[in-house]
């Protein structure tokens, strides 16, 4: 089958990127809006019996990027494509993989089971917020992770031989562990506790962090409130600098605001989300591409190799 590539309207910029490494055109469509603004798809080239990929990361806004993609599914299945694969590096809905309150939704599973319906047969994402979110679909779903992109780009631009990686909760700890292991650093956990939604308290550090560089690590940054008394509080025990690294930079509210305010020296992030202006001028924060990575995933699964290699 041959490969082709589309894109929805939420980054193209990766889309190209991706495209580039593959050595492969953007397929022409056409993702626009009707006057009362429902979406309207145009595949305007022939995909019957190929091997469609469509790259949509469902960030902001979410519900119209979610819906984009479930569009251009429907026109590629309609249109008789072969097989038609997802890539969406960030999965929006992710943080709500469980009924935390009576009567909430699981609203995680409630997209998995859109996107499947819409005649996706495999999905390509990045760094889930919660692994188990895999077993709420049905077809294959590679969870690719920004860690080894991100650790590769700290050691040639950070002195890692007194550095100490920096799990800012619980729930942290493997990526944590997994990230300092790369680098060859060892590890401390911040016992935290949310007070509220996009609310944190920093309570306790667990761990060595003084005289050191810590690094603080996690799959995103939202309100970046816990990034900021993370920061402070792994300063505070004694840190002589203190940077960050994350696979998706959602940065909305007074998120930009709090980095520039922040103790931190810079933080790291990949392009699964396009930056706003704001985020994207602020000098604390570097673009990591992960164009390569996904790449490669695309690669590896239209020939039908092994996808495992890009974990390690």
């Amino acid at each position: 089958m041959e490969i082709r590539l589309f894109a929805g309207n939420a980054n193209p910029v990766l889309a190209r990127s991706i495209a580039e490494h593959l050595g492969c055109p953007m397929g022409a469509a056409r993702v626009t809006r009707f006057s009362d603004g429902e979406i309207q798809v145009e595949i305007e080239e022939n995909v019957r019996g190929r091997d469609v990929y469509l790259l949509q990361p469902t960030s902001r806004p979410a519900n119209d990027h979610i819906m984009e993609l479930l569009i251009m599914a429907d026109a590629c299945k309609r249109a008789s494509a072969g097989r038609v694969t997802a890539v969406v590096p960030y999965y929006g809905y992710s943080r709500q993989d469980r009924k935390v309150a009576p009567r909430a939704p699981i609203s995680a599973k409630l997209v998995a089971d859109l996107i499947q319906k819409s005649g996706i047969d495999r999905m390509v994402t990045m760094d889930l917020h919660a692994g188990q979110i895999q077993g709420f679909f049905d077809i294959p779903v590679d969870n690719l992770y920004g860690g080894p992109t991100l650790s590769e780009h700290i050691r040639r631009n950070i002195d890692v031989s007194n550095c100490v990686v920096v799990s800012p909760d619980a729930g942290g700890v493997e990526r944590a562990r997994g990230f300092a292991k790369r680098i060859g650093a060892t590890i401390a956990i911040i016992d935290k506790r949310r007070t509220g939604p996009n609310k944190a308290e920093v309570l306790h550090l667990i761990g060595d962090v003084r005289d050191r560089t810590a690094i603080i690590v996690d799959d995103m940054i939202d309100t970046a409130g816990t990034m900021q008394k993370a920061a402070a509080a792994v300063q505070e025990n004694g840190a002589t600098s203190v940077y960050a690294v994350a696979t998706h930079a959602v940065l909305s509210g007074p998120a930009v605001e709090r980095i520039n305010e922040s103790v931190l020296k810079m933080i790291f992030v990949t392009d699964t989300i396009v930056l706003t202006p704001e985020a994207a001028a602020c000098p604390k924060i570097k673009t990591v591409p992960v164009g390569p990575v996904l790449a490669e995933a695309i690669r590896s699964i239209h020939s039908n190799d092994s996808v495992s290699r890009l974990f390690r």
